[in-house]
């Protein structure tokens, strides 16, 4: 149950003098973010638990184009080239798409219209995949798919943050990390067990068929009860202001930049360290390796279960640098585990850490972009561009690391690993501002 706006007041911000100018106006430094009140949305349970089923199932979906593609399409009798090829195309369109999908969001009437299209496209996508395995069919289904999932994620903030509004989102964050975080588990499970038992190509089939609950449960949540201008990070203003809402404002502040960059070195620390893991365990126990890196895989998702609307609260009562703190310590230990531990079986434990990482980050990026991006109307915009720095630093992260591990081992691959993820704790405690927004009534 969200806590009144009283509740939520920290005395201490509400009682702090403020510097002033020789004028005798008030002056704010950057990293403390002006007190604001706000309406209190109360939507309805059909709602909220519309928008659950939702994530659940959509991420049910988007486990099919996981490394299932791969595997389908090695038993179609493609060339790695072209396997290679194809993955190649869906990753530049998914980062060349991010902030372009944002402002798609921003731009629409109905978050939910957007959603659905795209789940639609992604549906679709699948069945093409199944049905046609030819080159130019599996290229524009890739395509699509990759060019949807760049909306998806901003739509899904933004219905959250117009339902549930500033004072809630954290929580409702956490809660959207946990049931996505369900919804990957169930999916690797049954999609897994259906390309055993029946084939490769029943996995898409699999796939087109749970988007059909994927837009049941869309269609649960009430249009009416999302506020538009509340999803796009907007607020109203008695005179608008242009200046405030104008896009170049918000590339140019601070602590978007920082947070981005940040992102960027937590994506270039830890998109290489499971792909490079594998490749140990399965040098070490070559037997026991699908079930150990199965094993890796599942872990981090339980904990990102359990922890994630936890991270919510706590987002709101001690801040979010704390907890931003925390998950990169969490990246940094984990890299040097990696580097120092032989056993293999012991591997599967040091990816709790893995864990807390994820489930601190499912819930910190939308977050600390809704805090900066508060006002600006660009809301989605904001998570497109911390959306393709995450994609710059994944794609760096196991080309660098692949290289170090082939040229020095891959304990230095795992150290230099770790090392990022100290840089980018470094740059949080040093340059990163508090974004939390105190509350007053």
């Amino acid at each position: 149950m969200v806590r009144s706006s009283r509740q939520q007041t920290d005395p201490i911000d509400k009682h702090r003098n403020e510097p002033t100018s020789c004028d005798g106006d008030p002056v704010r430094p950057s990293p403390s973010p002006e007190p604001t009140t706000f309406d209190r949305p109360t939507p309805s349970q059909q709602s909220l638990r519309g928008l659950d089923w939702f994530i659940f199932f959509l991420a049910d979906v988007q486990t099919g184009f996981g490394p299932f593609v791969a595997v389908y399409l090695t038993t179609q009798k493609w060339t790695q080239v072209e396997i290679g090829l194809v993955l190649s195309i869906g990753g530049l369109i998914g980062l060349i798409g991010q902030m372009p999908g944002g402002a798609i969001v921003d731009a629409a009437r109905s978050e939910r219209l957007v959603a659905s299209l795209a789940v639609a496209t992604i549906g679709t996508s699948a069945l093409a995949y199944a049905a046609w395995p030819i080159f130019p069919v599996v290229v524009a289904a890739a395509t699509l798919h990759a060019a949807a999932s760049c909306v998806l994620g901003p739509a899904i903030a933004a219905i959250s943050l117009g339902l549930v509004g500033p004072l809630a989102i954290g929580e409702r964050l956490g809660r959207n990390a946990r049931f996505a975080s369900l919804g990957n588990g169930t999916a690797a499970a049954v999609m897994g067990t259906a390309g055993y038992l029946l084939s490769s190509r029943s996995v898409f089939l699999v796939t087109f068929i749970l988007a059909i609950p994927t837009l049941l449960a869309l269609a649960r949540i009430r249009d009416r009860e999302i506020d538009v201008a509340q999803a796009h990070g907007s607020v109203p203003r008695e005179v608008p202001d242009a200046k405030a809402t104008s896009v170049l404002s918000l590339v140019r502040q601070r602590p978007l930049l920082i947070f981005a960059s940040s992102v960027l070195l937590l994506q270039l620390a830890n998109a290489a360290m499971l792909p490079l893991m594998a490749g140990v365990v399965t040098t070490r126990s070559a037997q026991w390796a699908p079930v150990l890196i199965a094993a890796c895989i599942i872990v981090p998702q339980a904990i990102v279960a359990l922890m994630s609307p936890s991270v919510g609260r706590k987002a709101q009562q001690w801040g979010r640098r704390p907890l931003l703190l925390i998950g990169f310590a969490a990246l940094a230990t984990r890299g040097v585990l990696f580097a120092t531990v032989r056993d293999p079986y012991l591997l599967v434990a040091v990816q709790v850490f893995d864990g807390i990482t994820a489930a601190v980050f499912a819930v910190m990026v939308p977050l600390i972009v809704a805090d900066v991006a508060f006002g600006s109307g660009h809301f989605n915009l904001a998570q497109g561009i911390v959306g393709t720095a995450t994609g710059i630093g994944a794609s760096l992260s196991t080309v660098l690391a692949g290289y170090v591990s082939d040229k020095l081992g891959s304990s230095v691959a795992f150290m230099g690993l770790a090392g990022v993820a100290a840089l980018g704790l470094a740059m949080i405690w040093l340059v990163m501002p508090e974004t939390r927004r105190t509350v007053v009534t």
